[in-house]
């Protein structure tokens, strides 16, 4: 009789580990794992944390596709064709599985889809939505398309969302922006209780480093001079909206560029008060 063969050991604080030259049986993950593997590995070639061309996360994507049953499979391939991501990808929460899934698979599909929405303020409402994308933008995920009932783009964050429901009829996907300028121009426009207008002397460059796209819209106006360097510094119109003044101070004086404030003129006090404050702290001795 063969001597058994001893699969695990004691372990070094009590209970048990594998023993040396075993390896772990397969994985088996649920459908809210498996998306969140696949999710985390796909942000990560986007957000350049990988460093060669075909890298480890590619070779592990394609091995957990592969064991995936086919349907979930087909449902996460629609997923990954329907997403998009902004520049700032920052730290992402895994939104609901069963949420993320419906809404690809409605952008795939050109599919109407109706939803259950929360809105910042906690009201709740249901719309029916022509979804166009799915953008990962800063840490959180939206879904960006036509709101039906009134007949215009709007940007919905996805772990508001509840009960999506596919349903019958098909739409046609407007021509123009991608969904992640959408997304983008929608949380740079988006009704807040200040409305700042800026003119900033600078580049388009400069002023981006502190004012993105998602943050604030960039009115370039008239075109370079003839024979001008396009990169060249010249003023330019800055709007966004904001909840609170109180952060725009310390961004423009980071900016280190001149400056004029069009309105409020609340932020002009705000700004005269940091000045003041700084200057009071480097005249101490």
């Amino acid at each position: 009789m063969l001597p058994a063969v001893r699969l695990s050991v004691r372990g070094r604080y009590g209970g048990y580990r594998l023993a040396p030259g075993y390896r772990l049986p397969p994985l088996m993950l649920s459908d809210d794992e498996a998306l969140a593997v696949l999710l985390g590995l796909v942000a990560g070639r986007r957000a350049g944390l990988t460093t060669t061309q075909h890298t480890a996360s590619e070779t592990a994507s394609a091995k957990i596709r592969r064991v995936l049953p086919q349907h979930l499979a087909r449902r996460l391939d629609t997923l990954l064709e329907a997403l998009a991501f902004t520049d700032q990808l920052g730290e992402f929460d895994t939104p609901h599985a069963g949420v993320l899934l419906t809404l690809a698979d409605a952008v795939r599909h050109r599919r109407p889809v109706s939803i259950r929405y929360t809105d910042r303020d906690g009201r709740r409402s249901e719309r029916t939505l022509h979804a166009y994308g799915i953008v990962a933008h800063a840490g959180r995920w939206y879904v960006t398309g036509k709101d039906t009932q009134i007949g215009e783009d709007r940007t919905f964050r996805l772990d508001r969302i509840a009960d999506p429901r596919t349903l019958p009829g098909s739409f046609e996907a407007p021509a123009g922006p991608g969904p992640a300028q959408r997304v983008l121009s929608a949380l740079a426009t988006a009704e807040y209780r200040h409305e700042v207008t800026l003119r900033i002397h600078g580049t388009v460059e400069q002023i981006r480093a502190h004012l993105p796209a998602s943050v604030a819209s960039l009115d370039e106006g008239h075109e370079p001079a003839a024979g001008q360097d396009p990169t060249t510094e010249r003023w330019l119109r800055v709007e966004l909206r904001a909840e609170r003044l109180d952060w725009l101070p310390p961004v423009l004086a980071s900016l280190d560029r001149p400056f004029v404030i069009e309105r409020p003129d609340e932020l002009r006090d705000l700004v005269t008060a940091l000045a003041d404050r700084l200057a009071s702290y480097a005249r101490q001795a």
